[in-house]
């Protein structure tokens, strides 16, 4: 701050990225901001207060959008297991589908293209990686990097796409370096996209109803600021963590 799978993307593989959308906007933001209150919360609490970070995920059904995977950080134990990676671990634990009633069952798996991916704060470059690998080619989150940095005091996700990833080009220089964008959220392999962003492809609502959801994104976020509050608290304490970067 997871039988016969779904392949991983190859060499030979030409994935494409999700379009617009798959749900009309307000009834998939509808659903993830429910699905963060009613069952990511809840686990997050109990992973914060063990020393785990504020970062959850969940994979949804794409037809149905019932959650087939529901997780949170827990790098308590490994400083691999972030929110996603967590949660997708998880989901490839699960048995496959045999049955259409099993399709958009809590406990099944079925290929990942046709679920979509959600994740409480953008992801990391390794999640990021994770994401592309396990196949899943349409993601949401609810906090940008730049949330991460300033309202959970999280600045690594940042850091380390900077650092390691951010290679400067002819003709670049520190200004203009710092201008490009992190990674490519719309791409071959997927399309990924903040709750806001979601909101504003909604173009069959009026600004009126649009604000009553910005308002409900906001109350949403808010849940978290005792979250992070207990985190910060265990840092100071010196609760035990795998975690290298805290």
């Amino acid at each position: 701050m997871a039988s016969t799978t779904s392949p991983a993307p190859s060499s030979g593989a030409t994935p494409t990225a999700a379009p617009s959308t798959t749900k009309d906007p307000i009834t998939l933001l509808s659903t993830i901001l429910r699905l963060t209150e009613e069952r990511i919360i809840p686990l997050t609490s109990a992973g914060v207060s063990s020393g785990s970070k504020v970062f959850g995920a969940a994979i949804l059904s794409r037809s149905s959008l019932r959650p087939l995977s529901v997780s949170t950080n827990n790098e308590r134990e490994s400083p691999l297991l972030h929110g996603e990676i967590n949660c997708i671990q998880q989901y490839f634990t699960l048995p496959l589908a045999a049955t259409p009633e099993e399709t958009d069952q809590e406990g099944y798996r079925i290929p990942t293209k046709d679920t979509i991916f959600f994740a409480t704060h953008e992801p990391c470059s390794l999640c990021l990686s994770g994401i592309t690998w396990a196949g899943f080619n349409e993601f949401y989150y609810l906090f940008t990097y730049e949330d991460s940095r300033d309202l959970f005091a999280i600045p690594y996700d940042i850091e380390i796409l900077e650092e390691v990833f951010r290679v400067k080009a002819p003709g670049d220089d520190e200004k203009t370096l710092r201008e490009r964008p992190l990674y490519n959220r719309r791409n071959k392999f997927f399309t990924g996209r903040s709750l806001l962003e979601l909101l504003d492809e909604a173009t069959e609502v009026g600004e009126e109803e649009k604000e009553k959801w910005r308002k409900e994104i906001k109350r949403v976020k808010e849940l978290y600021d005792g979250l992070s509050k207990t985190y910060q608290e265990g840092k100071t304490k010196g609760v035990e963590s795998a975690s290298v970067w805290k």
